[in-house]
């Protein structure tokens, strides 16, 4: 069966680069930077983007490239059933993680829409929580549907499922060309803008300082590696998937390296826009940047608002493009993480990619609408805090170790990349992948399981933010668990005989 193909390297590119861009680059890595020695993190930072994000990187691409199928194919082609739940497991994380990702590219929709007249007002978490997400039902209850965010998010998988329906070449490759210069752009404004504001240099001070001394802190370092895991995009069956529709002569390792720091400039990027506003923000009430930095959530949805309230002119233009850069990057993010589940689905079972899409994209969509009700901010903060935690990381690990150490195929992979890509392979990368690499993911898993899992049995220190073991449990606990249990039950079944048939294809 001929597989589908990028129709450039540079789509290809553009593609990678669209997803490991999301939401995170935006909203968490300025905070983390900030938190973990302001200029100093970015020695570590760089030291993991190069021990492990690249090495990563390079390794999925690989094996997409060369075994030409979705994450589970893949793997299965590389040593059979004993690896292919794997891939399963991956493609779960990232069909869960689809499912409340594609709400929160929802909210910065209509966020877009307040910008103009800045809807919000001046309670801009009173705005959040209770006149837009009507939060008023207990953790654990859902409540009425929330129609302000539902609407947008029917518009979120109209666009993402359109484009997938388009197909590689004329959908998503055709998207990311257009969404990721336009994003660089808009965002490009909106940080200008903010370095000019008084205070920036403020908040590019607080940004930038270095503290030398966290440079001995191991949970820094972590901490780095942490945020290049998860920035990247790797473990989550999108890499390995998107490398496999790249021709047999391609370029891997000069692609990795591109992706990778195409990534990490963006990153930066954001750092400066963010924390220039910060400062602003503190010069107008008087304070440091300490006390108005915050990620996630909290920065976009209340944070930013704030700070456009008190922008001196053109408050609705720049607050509707910061919002319209967090939906362009949300959804080209959100669009591989779809792409995962559709190509499983669609080689698995021998059906087409527009059926396979059909009941994966629609089977997504529907279980998204629990995080458009009254109790979804909850679902959607429990399941994302365990599904990152204990998802993709833990995958991550695994991969490394099974493909490195258990199956041994870290020669017939760098082998393949030599063949084909300008910059060889030396010892660097058998190391990163084989000793660096699993031992700092490994120190890390350890920290996140002794911290974080051991306490929600705590009843001294209570459960994560407070909800109820019950709740926990459900949605949390059970959510990551069943990823790999399906993952494996997934692997049970037989390949459709167009795809099992590898050896032929070669």
């Amino acid at each position: 069966m001929e597989r589908s193909q990028w129709g450039t390297r540079a789509g290809f590119v553009m593609a990678a680069i669209g997803s490991a861009v999301g939401l995170g680059n935006i909203w968490r890595f300025p905070y983390v930077a900030y938190e973990n020695g302001g200029g100093a993190f970015f020695i570590p930072y760089l030291f993991a983007l190069l021990t492990a994000g690249i090495p990563i990187l390079i390794m999925e691409f690989t094996i997409g490239q060369k075994f030409r199928g979705s994450a589970p194919l893949s793997f299965f082609r590389m040593s059979g059933k004993k690896l292919e739940w794997l891939g399963w497991w991956a493609v779960f994380v990232s069909f869960i993680i689809s499912c409340y990702y594609a709400v929160i590219i929802a909210w910065a929709i209509r966020y877009t829409i307040f910008s103009f007249n800045l809807a919000w007002g001046s309670d801009t978490e009173g705005f959040l929580f209770n006149e837009f997400l009507h939060l008023t039902v207990q953790p654990g209850q859902t409540g009425g549907i929330v129609w302000g965010v539902f609407i947008p998010l029917a518009f979120v998988w109209i666009i993402t499922l359109g484009i997938l329906f388009a197909g590689v070449k004329k959908g998503i490759e055709l998207a990311n060309r257009i969404f990721i210069p336009t994003l660089v752009v808009i965002f490009l404004i909106v940080v200008l803008r903010a370095v000019t504001l008084d205070g920036a240099l403020m908040g590019l001070d607080a940004f930038f300082k270095p503290n030398i001394e966290e440079l001995m802190n191991p949970a820094v370092w972590v901490a780095a590696y942490g945020h290049i895991f998860f920035s990247l995009s790797v473990a989550f069956a999108i890499m390995i998937t998107y490398a496999s529709y790249l021709p047999k002569k391609s370029d891997l390792t000069n692609n990795a390296f591109i992706t990778g720091f195409a990534n990490s400039a963006f990153e930066l990027l954001a750092g400066i826009g963010i924390f220039a506003a910060l400062g602003f923000m503190a010069n107008q009430q008087g304070v440091a940047v300490a006390d108005v930095a915050a990620a996630g959530v909290g920065l976009a949805f209340v944070v930013f608002p704030q700070i456009i309230n008190e922008f001196p002119g053109f408050n609705g233009l720049f607050g509707a493009l910061f919002f319209l850069s967090l939906t362009l990057a949300g959804l080209t993010s959100l669009i591989s993480i779809t792409e995962t589940y559709v190509a499983g689905v669609s080689e698995k079972f021998g059906i087409s990619r527009n059926k396979s899409l059909a009941f994966g994209g629609g089977l997504a969509a529907l279980i998204s609408i629990l995080f458009a009700t009254q109790g979804g901010l909850y679902f959607l903060d429990v399941v994302d805090y365990f599904i990152n935690q204990f998802g993709v990381a833990f995958i991550g690990l695994v991969e490394v170790i099974l493909v490195v150490w258990v199956f041994r195929k870290a020669d017939m992979l760098k082998g393949h990349a030599d063949a084909i890509s300008d910059i060889r392979l030396g010892g660097w990368w058998k190391i990163c992948l084989g000793i660096v690499t699993p031992i700092v993911l490994g120190y890390m898993m350890f920290g996140l399981f002794k911290v974080n899992l051991l306490k929600q049995f705590d009843t001294e220190n209570g459960n994560y933010e407070g909800y109820s073991d019950m709740f926990i449990m459900s949605a949390g606990v059970t959510v990551a668990a069943a990823a790999i249990i399906l993952g494996v039950l997934a692997s049970f079944g037989k390949w459709h005989k167009d795809h099992a048939e590898f050896e032929e294809e070669k």
